[in-house]
């Protein structure tokens, strides 16, 4: 979340310059610190609650649901707030930044998560499933952060 990479992103998604403001200097570590936890705590307990619902509506048998989801979702959701912070984040953008990008979506998607269910199909032999959940989690969670950030061009530009 921290790297230049996602400055990078957002400057070729968007095709306009990201300069992140000061504000985050101003910001001491403690703050910086309460920002994420607060929101990773926000975004693990929405993170738990949509794989309980995902289990309920298609079953316990896609275990890997829950994960597949929020990944998704998330990239989506990422798109769009970084979409938000390029053309209206304003002086709180950095504060916006380290609570919603690092914290609470950071919580809300996981890798790690992600990595368990793909090593589970791969142990249990279930290649395919596995080839298809890896290339599918990949590439819709990526082209879900794209559309994410065309929609908030769209809504905020």
């Amino acid at each position: 979340m921290e790297h230049s990479f996602s400055i990078s992103l957002i400057n070729r998604a968007l095709r306009r310059p990201f300069a992140p403001c000061d504000q985050l200097a101003h910001m001491g570590p403690m703050e910086k610190l309460l920002l994420v936890a607060l929101g990773g705590a926000f975004g693990s307990v929405c993170r738990y609650l949509t794989g309980v619902g995902v289990t309920r509506v298609v079953g316990p048998t896609v275990g890997w649901g829950g994960t597949f989801t929020v990944n998704i979702v998330g990239g989506c959701l990422m798109g769009l707030l970084v979409g938000f912070l390029a053309h209206r984040g304003g002086a709180d953008q950095d504060r916006m930044r380290v609570l919603l990008a690092v914290g609470v979506l950071g919580g809300f998607t996981t890798f790690s998560s992600f990595s368990l269910d793909a090593a589970l199909m791969i142990e249990r032999r279930d290649y395919a499933t596995a080839a298809v959940y890896i290339v599918a989690s990949v590439v819709l969670s990526i082209f879900a952060l794209f559309g994410g950030l065309l929609t908030a061009r769209r809504l905020f530009a």
